[in-house]
């Protein structure tokens, strides 16, 4: 019997492939349990009276790290699974705000894909991963590079 769910081994994943992942709404509670999870309890995060009186912007935002968390979760999920993932480095650009209420989904392609040079039973591939919220605007581009070590 076939088992779904499992991630992309290296040979899953040559350059240029692309795919995207389900949504995610991010919600109030969301936002809440992370700033108060990481510490982050800057007032843009938690208190709307400050938004409302101080800032153009009037709902509740998200943090980029939570974001970003998400679009993580989104791909562990849909492409990682039992593949000896190591996340080994990231740039990250925030473009656009995310709010309570927004859904957003992960859009990755391979722009690198290599046998390691030390275990050539392994390949190293690199992504570069775009965050998008439900109405097109782009969250984030994150440069995950190399993404993981997977069995080939």
């Amino acid at each position: 019997m076939e088992t779904v769910g499992l991630g992309f081994c290296f040979e899953d994943l040559p350059v240029g492939r692309q795919f995207k992942t389900i949504g995610r709404t991010v919600t109030e509670t969301d936002i809440t349990n992370f700033v108060n999870c990481t510490g982050m309890v800057e007032v843009l995060f938690t208190n709307l009276e400050f938004l409302a009186r101080e800032r153009d912007t009037k709902q509740r935002l998200a943090p980029a790290a939570l974001v970003y968390a998400f679009a993580e979760g989104l791909l562990v999920q849909s492409t990682m699974q039992h593949t000896g993932l190591a996340f080994l480095h990231m740039e990250l650009n925030v473009e656009n705000p995310v709010f309570a209420g927004d859904t957003v989904h992960a859009e990755c392609e391979v722009i690198e894909a290599r046998r390691s040079r030390g275990r050539p039973d392994r390949g190293l591939v690199r992504t570069r991963v775009r965050v998008v919220k439900h109405d097109g605007n782009d969250r984030a581009d994150l440069h995950a590079a190399p993404h993981g070590q997977m069995p080939g």
